[in-house]
């Protein structure tokens, strides 16, 4: 019976012995602690939600999501202090799909930062609209760890899939408050237009595929520094999609015509998130792409930088200063942000994506803290987002109106405020690379941004309001979560203003590098 055995199953073990197993990547599951952190959050929110019968006491959700993201941000400090050791450096995990540096480690921090904002001002505003629930954070978190992933992103593939979840999650937040119109419009012309922009970086990375033969950063790195390619339009082609792509979602001209409307109709808490997390998570793969995969070629992609960091300055700071709702102000004053931003990218030097950094965190909370006020302001509906609506705000709500009008000024870039380090960081990165008719136009258009902010400053201070709206706006409620915003806006704000070593420090460190796996 053995033998018998043994002849019917020696064919088995030879046909075993005859191929090699499959090799399995090694993951090492603490590089990816912060993404895992937010997925679960955003999962136990649902499950959580799912199989409890009674209401969750007031809080709850806010709580929970400000405290998982703060939890997805502390969990980056071993991984910093690993990257910070000379003897071990940047590595990569996932078999090579991911690449942790000090910048995925940096940009991580920021979109998490950005989330907690964003948490706390959906709190009061969501009860106040009565759609207080689960949806938004869970969104938000989703959303999160989708720019997590763009921001460490070794392959392009993975940088699709991170931009897709970071966008669906959005083009829902847009769309939540069901019984506005403006919501619903937001969210259709986002998802339509976002998926253009998807489509084109798709396509892009299928081209630049073709020219190379991989989607990996480092492959495609090593292959254009060794193989000098004489007929190179298929690569051009499929940089200039990639650029579409990642261009449209840090909302930079002339792929900016979506951004009015969707932070005009979109919920007041999640604008504030897109013009942060959303914004950083562009950036952040704009970076990888361009600075790291894509070096060898900055002479080609330089000067199209160059061109839309001038158009979207003066896009965004000359279309701003003739607006008259406050919404659409700040939608337009974002986009001259983006083109700061893409000032000290266009540098393509460490110094200019260190100016980036810097840059992408301080306006998280600039823009955080400005948007607090717009929910605040905007009453039930959320729909009181004229200038007129403003008008006298001093009068009726004094720290309210003060606090906007720093967090204005410091948009503007008035010095002893992180914005005027982060503009100035920037500009001196484009003359450090020798681009001075850029940093010029950069500089104008600053000067021109601030008529935008003293408009909006000096109607609420000199603004004529009837004493009859002065009752109404007194009794402006504050939410706890909005003010604990604004506290933590404020503090930053002025903090690295003062003692702008607190973030030069850390951007300085958050090298941006391709580790092959």
């Amino acid at each position: 019976m053995h033998a018998l055995l043994a002849n019917l199953t020696a064919p088995l073990q030879a046909a075993d012995e005859a191929f090699d197993p499959i090799p399995t990547p090694e993951i090492e599951w603490f590089t990816i602690v912060p993404l895992l952190v937010l997925v679960g959050a955003a999962l136990g929110l649902m499950t959580l939600t799912a199989i409890t019968r009674r209401p969750l006491f007031g809080g709850f959700y806010p709580l929970a999501t400000s405290v998982a993201a703060i939890g997805a941000a502390v969990c980056t400090w071993p991984i910093w202090d690993r990257i910070q050791d000379p003897e071990r450096g940047p590595f990569t995990a996932l078999a090579g799909a991911i690449g942790v540096d000090g910048f995925s480690v940096f940009m991580t921090v920021v979109i998490c930062s950005s989330v907690v904002v964003a948490a706390l001002l959906a709190d009061g505003y969501l009860k106040r609209e009565g759609l207080d629930g689960p949806e938004l954070y869970v969104l938000l978190l989703l959303s999160a760890s989708g720019g997590v992933v763009m921001a460490a992103a070794n392959d392009l593939i993975v940088l699709f899939l991170g931009l897709e979840i970071l966008s669906l999650a959005v083009y829902t937040l847009a769309a939540m408050h069901l019984r506005r119109v403006t919501s619903q419009e937001a969210g259709i012309k986002y998802f339509v237009l976002g998926s253009f922009a998807s489509a084109f970086l798709l396509y892009g990375i299928a081209l630049t595929y073709g020219a190379t033969g991989s989607t990996n950063l480092v492959e495609i790195l090593s292959y254009l520094t060794q193989v000098a390619l004489f007929d190179n339009g298929l690569l051009l082609a499929g940089m200039a999609m990639l650029l579409v792509g990642l261009l449209f979602k840090v909302a930079a001209a002339p792929f900016h015509a979506w951004t009015p409307d969707v932070y005009q109709g979109a919920p007041s808490p999640v604008v504030a998130y897109m013009a942060s997390g959303v914004k950083a998570a562009g950036f952040a793969g704009l970076i990888r792409v361009l600075y790291l995969g894509f070096q060898t070629y900055r002479v080609d992609w330089q000067p199209v930088i160059y061109a839309v960091a001038i158009l979207t300055l003066l896009v965004g700071a000359l279309m701003a200063v003739v607006q008259t709702d406050v919404k659409r102000m700040l939608a337009y004053s974002s986009i001259n942000h983006a083109g700061f931003v893409l000032v000290a990218v266009q540098a393509a030097t460490e110094r200019g994506v260190q100016a980036s950094m810097f840059y992408l965190a301080s306006y998280t909370f600039l823009v955080g803290g400005s948007f607090a006020i717009i929910t605040i302001v905007g009453r039930t509906g959320d729909d009181r987002h004229s200038l007129d609506d403003y008008r006298g705000l001093a009068k009726a709500r004094p720290a309210l109106a003060l606090v906007f009008a720093l967090l204005l000024f410091s948009q503007a870039g008035v010095p002893f405020t992180s914005g005027f380090f982060a503009k100035f960081y920037a500009i001196a990165a484009a003359v450090d690379a020798g681009s001075y008719p850029l940093a010029a136009v950069a500089m104008l258009t600053a000067v021109i941004a601030a008529f935008l902010y003293l408009r909006i400053t000096v109607s609420m201070f000199l603004g004529d309001v009837d004493d009859a709206d002065i009752p109404e706006r007194r009794t402006l409620p504050v939410p706890v979560g909005a003010a604990i915003a604004l506290v933590i806006c404020v503090v930053v704000t002025l903090g690295v203003g003062i003692f702008p070593h607190v973030l030069t420090g850390p951007a300085g460190d958050a090298t941006a590098v391709l580790v092959g796996f």
